[in-house]
């Protein structure tokens, strides 16, 4: 099995946001599973034609969603991250919920607003 990521220079995301993004869809639709070894830093900067540090933050950032997990000198794993990630989304939306509700927005101005954000993402 074998990491598929295409970095877009034109691109108007960066390129570790690409990379993050890239990886972070592949563990959650399964086709990188749980327990799933990723190339080393500099392998896939290499690869990549990318800098190391420009990987080492993709991957910093998905150890932070819990999509992946380091272990040491082991390497950089995909983690089950399914249920840290329902379970991150699902308090972010109770924290949005409440926010919304102490500004005195109604419910389908909330939604709309979500919404909004989620297509300004692409």
């Amino acid at each position: 099995m074998h990491v598929k990521i295409t970095i877009d220079p034109a691109a108007a995301a960066a390129p570790y946001e690409q990379l993050r993004a890239q990886i972070a869809d592949q563990a959650r639709s399964g086709r990188l599973p749980v327990g799933f070894k990723l190339p080393t830093v500099r392998g896939l900067a290499e690869e990549l034609g990318l800098a190391a540090n420009t990987v080492a933050k993709a991957y910093r950032a998905l150890e932070t969603d819990g999509v992946v997990e380091t272990r040491g000198r082991n390497g950089t794993f995909v983690a089950a991250a399914g249920d840290a990630a329902a379970r991150e989304a699902a308090a972010a939306a109770q924290a949005y919920a409440e926010r919304v509700t102490r500004l005195g927005l109604d419910r389908e101005s909330a939604l709309a607003l979500v919404q909004d954000a989620l297509r300004a993402l692409g």
